[in-house]
């Protein structure tokens, strides 16, 4: 149910004219302005880590956006009600929806991988290119399962992008994506050490550059998990609630 119901929210991610166009130019974009930022420092030897950064950024944007979207589609389609009484657990079901923005993200690091090194030249030289790949579907799944936390929010709120716009760019400084961490304030730390985008970012940046991938992708995974949990059970709580308040369909 979980493969079926992914491949299905996946095509119809594909037909949405404005998720293929945030899509298609959005990670581009970041990585064009991210490249040209690195050259300007004089950071010539990070543009590798930059296209990286830019793709899991885009990532990200395709999980909180996507999460979001995808509610308020079923929400304005009158689906909502029928995925929410549905004979399996919330989790078993929005879990799909989550997973397949996270599915439909992989776009973006693959584009500016390639964009990097058609335009700009980059050498894709991966210190580990094998552990890269797994880091990169391990955050994918990762970042699938984190979304599910913030579609249990999403399926209270009447205007779910109005949360999104203001996630976005907040958690991929902190994370580290494009950043480093030592150039924020210190207070960052302990929020950033709870996100799993932090330690996903690391671990590509590690598989990259070179250092120990298996540790950060394991306590990224263990943070996705974790927040899966609560996403399990704060579904629960906002579905009785919904429920009670008849706010479920309201748009």
């Amino acid at each position: 149910m979980l493969g079926i119901g992914t491949l299905l929210h996946a095509k119809q991610l594909s037909r949405s004219g404005l998720e293929l166009v945030l899509a298609l130019f959005v990670p581009i974009v970041q990585a064009t302005l991210a490249v040209y930022l690195f050259r300007a420092g004089g950071e010539h030897h990070r543009l590798l880590q930059a296209a990286v950064g830019s793709g899991l950024m885009g990532v990200w944007s395709s999980v909180l956006f996507g999460s979001g979207g995808a509610i308020q589609n079923q929400r304005w389609q009158g689906t909502l009600e029928m995925i929410m009484l549905a004979p399996r657990r919330p989790v078993a079901v929005l879990l799909p929806i989550t997973l397949a923005t996270g599915v439909a993200g992989t776009y973006a690091l693959l584009a500016t991988l390639v964009w990097g090194r058609l335009l700009y030249g980059i050498r894709l030289d991966f210190a580990h290119p094998y552990a890269f790949v797994v880091a990169a579907v391990v955050c994918v799944l990762a970042l699938g399962m984190s979304g599910l936390l913030l579609a249990s929010t999403f399926v209270l709120m009447r205007n779910a992008n109005a949360l999104a716009n203001t996630l976005e760019y907040p958690v991929w400084l902190v994370s580290g994506m494009l950043v480093p961490l030592t150039v924020l304030p210190p207070w960052t730390g302990p929020i950033a050490a709870a996100l799993p985008t932090t330690w996903g970012a690391r671990a590509l940046r590690e598989a990259t550059d070179g250092g120990p991938v298996w540790p950060s992708l394991g306590v990224c995974l263990a943070i996705s998990l974790l927040f899966l949990g609560l996403g399990a059970l704060a579904l629960v709580h906002v579905e009785r609630r919904a429920r009670a308040n008849a706010t479920l369909a309201l748009s």
